[in-house]
């Protein structure tokens, strides 16, 4: 009832400001996510997927080599074995995602936000991670594994993710 009565008095509000009652309406990150798998595919080579939510999701072995990435978000999100070779994910944000195993060379993380992510095993020969933030047990086993330059950016993979 206290609910109804929020959402009554809400939309009497928004009516008072000339809004619509729809812009009440939110979409629950997992619906958001689901849209966002709509028109996904095991090959995403070299597709346009700026901007777009992965959300709890299972890529595993997907091939997004090539795509354009900016901008896109990850929370929970197995991207095991994928290949993001040659991928732009610059300002993406990566939470809790797991890239054991992913192919990421030439792969460009600048600005990236990829906490609580695993990049166990991961290929990162000339990927660029230059400020982007990463755990710190993280950043020291890639910076033990760094080797290459990224062909786009010139920056060497040691060199971007900062190994003494």
């Amino acid at each position: 009832m206290r609910r109804l009565l929020i959402c009554l008095l809400s939309s009497g509000l928004l009516l008072l400001l000339g809004l619509p009652p729809t812009a009440l309406a939110i979409t629950a990150p997992e619906l958001r996510g689901a849209k966002s798998m709509q028109d996904l595919s095991q090959d995403m080579h070299g597709r346009n997927l700026k901007e777009k939510e992965f959300l709890k999701m299972n890529l595993k072995g997907y091939n997004f080599s090539g795509a354009d990435m900016r901008f896109v978000v990850f929370n929970a999100t197995q991207l095991q074995e994928a290949d993001l070779s040659g991928a732009d994910l610059r300002d993406v944000v990566a939470f809790a995602s797991r890239f054991d195993g992913a192919d990421l060379s030439q792969t460009r993380f600048d600005n990236g936000m990829l906490l609580r992510s695993r990049f166990g095993e991961a290929r990162i020969d000339g990927a660029d991670f230059t400020d982007a933030v990463l755990d710190q047990p993280e950043l020291k086993a890639l910076c033990e594994r760094a080797t290459g330059v990224n062909s786009v950016t010139g920056v060497s993979t040691s060199d971007s993710l900062r190994c003494g």
